[in-house]
């Protein structure tokens, strides 16, 4: 079937040169998003006192539309054809008829576009009996014909990994994963913005490093053969952003590209985007309130967009319901072309677009209320987060003798509660078998928090690069903030102690694994320490992993790009 698609595709590029006419377009700057065509129309419309008397304004005194995307639907009634188009912004019907154009222009529209292709479309805008504001096109360019048929389903992919593997396809026919992925740019301007304010200044550090380090992982090794030396695949930048606040960039931050060579599951990737920054004279409390700026903000900006999107999608609805009508009627308006088996198809498909869209705009109005009563709540699978700021503060003690039952100093306990567990905890440090039952017990009580939790003052033999409690040389100020039992951010008031931090690298704690420690000795960043790094608190955040929550996807991979998969066998064309 695919082969013969192709074929009679091959066949009508053949046929557009034969024409005079390029199948691969030309540059087409005189476009208008059709959010924004179809946005004007209505402005247009109720300066005239509505839909119904902007009915008897003659066609010629009609605001006039510029457009170009990518054919979704095309339904032909002899010497008229209504087609779809979908751009960025969303989609609109167009109108051609055979008296607008002439017969070589009239042959491209009635017999050489297929779905897929990239047309540009200008004319007069009306609103049709049916409801559905259109451009009825004085004239059409072909921009790029497509040789591959778009996926079968009208509302996009439904083989999970084929999304994945050919996302083209997937932001193609998805309008959720298009809007997913704007959304994920926009939470990442959101965080530029916040620490613009705050004088941040944004840098870049190598990722191809020497020595690895400022995370507890297994890093990726390659070699350089210049230098013929191994280098490691970065799995943090933090060791070069302190090195930058003792040369005096006193508030610094990275969105970096960072690798760690381990498992993959729903909420770790190889590669992921690794959020951290560095502020002189500030501390892990600083940190927390950074934290709520980032992302509360972030997430603000996600559930304004969320409602906007939803209020906007109104006129897709019922543009949706107009094509099905049509559709179904498409005997009566002399379509015999299409069978009536893909007519119903098509219905169908496009009745699943409507109810999906008419409860995103149900959604909008809880959302509406949440942001008029001074709440950021969204959500995340079967919760309902409130992402309202501040967010509770807990300790790692308190937690685990609420949720474990023991005191985190009371190692025979603490080691009862392991074998409990069936924890193996013979040969490891008190601290590890610690940390352990903090995982067993307290993280799936923190999955079913309502509001992000900052857990902190973990125990100080876990954090090699964290500055001790003054008071309490056991606790190091430390957190990590969970949402929906997901470790989104990790922040330290910073060790620049030299001796300490130097101690520190060579202290191996048992039950850590050789590759995957933070204790790796970095001889040149002590260095840099000798010469004074003032007081500072650090923040990192998983930016995938925010994505996930504020676009309420349960899989990593939902919330990146590419995401990395098993190699697969070679696909056809």
């Amino acid at each position: 079937m695919l082969e013969k698609v192709q074929q009679d595709r091959q066949q009508k590029l053949q046929r557009l040169r034969e024409l005079g006419i390029d199948p691969y377009g030309q540059a087409y700057g005189s476009a208008e998003p059709i959010a924004a065509i179809v946005a004007r129309y209505e402005h247009w419309e109720r300066d005239r006192g509505g839909a119904e008397q902007a009915k008897d304004v003659a066609i010629e005194d009609h605001p006039t539309g510029d457009a170009a995307g990518r054919l979704v639907l095309i339904r032909k009634m002899g010497k008229l054809i209504f087609a779809h188009v979908r751009d960025r912004s969303g989609q609109m019907q167009i109108a051609l008829r055979k008296n607008a154009f002439d017969e070589r222009v009239w042959e491209l529209a009635k017999d050489l576009l297929d779905l897929g292709d990239i047309i540009a479309v200008a004319g007069r805008v009306q609103r049709t009996k049916t409801g559905e504001v259109t451009v009825w096109a004085e004239r059409l360019e072909l921009l790029c014909k497509s040789l591959n048929p778009m996926p079968e389903k009208y509302h996009g992919l439904t083989d999970t990994e084929q999304r994945y593997r050919r996302r083209y396809l997937d932001l193609m026919t998805n309008p959720d994963a298009l809007r997913r992925f704007e959304q994920r740019s926009a939470v990442i301007e959101s965080f530029r913005r916040v620490l613009a304010e705050r004088g941040f200044m944004e840098v870049d550090t190598p990722v191809l490093q020497p020595i690895y380090g400022g995370g507890a992982a297994r890093p990726f090794t390659t070699h350089y053969n210049a230098l013929d030396a191994d280098f490691y695949l970065r799995i943090s930048p933090e060791l070069y952003l302190k090195r930058l606040l003792v040369g005096g960039m006193e508030r610094v931050y990275e969105f970096a590209r960072s690798f760690r060579n381990e498992g993959i599951d729903t909420t770790h990737s190889p590669e992921y985007t690794l959020f951290e920054c560095y502020q002189a004279y500030g501390d892990y409390h600083a940190m927390m309130k950074l934290t709520e700026a980032l992302i509360g903000e972030a997430a603000l900006e996600t559930a304004q967009r969320a409602y906007s999107d939803a209020r906007r999608m109104l006129p897709e609805i019922r543009q949706i319901s107009n094509a099905t009508y049509n559709l179904l009627h498409a005997r009566s308006r002399g379509d015999y072309a299409t069978p009536a088996r893909a007519i119903l198809k098509q219905v169908a498909a496009l009745e699943q677009e409507q109810n999906r869209l008419m409860q995103q705009a149900l959604d909008a109005g809880d959302t509406d209320k949440a942001l008029a009563a001074g709440h950021t709540i969204l959500p995340f699978g079967e919760l309902e987060i409130d992402y309202t700021p501040p967010w509770p503060r807990e300790t790692y003690a308190d937690l685990l003798h609420e949720h474990a039952g023991v005191d985190m100093r009371d190692s025979a306990a603490v080691r009862a509660k392991a074998r409990e567990l069936g924890i193996e905890e013979s040969n490891k440090d008190d601290a590890v078998v610690v940390n352990e039952v903090f995982e067993e017990t307290v993280e799936p009580a923190l999955a079913e928090a309502k509001t992000p939790v900052f857990v902190m003052d973990y125990p100080a033999a876990l954090c090699p690069l964290t500055r001790r409690k003054a008071d309490d040389p056991e606790i190091a100020e430390r957190f990590e903030l969970y949402v929906a039992g997901m470790e989104i951010a990790n922040a330290y008031t910073e060790l620049n102690d030299p001796a300490v931090q130097e101690e520190n690298f060579r202290r191996q704690v048992r039950g850590e694994a050789d590759d995957e420690t933070m204790r790796v000795m970095d001889a040149d960043f002590i260095r840099a320490l000798r010469h004074g790094m003032p007081p500072a608190g650090g923040l990192g955040i998983g930016i995938d992993r925010v994505v996930m929550l504020l676009t309420n996807v349960s899989s990593i991979r939902d919330a990146v790009l590419f995401p990395t998969l098993r190699p697969d066998r070679p696909v056809d064309s």
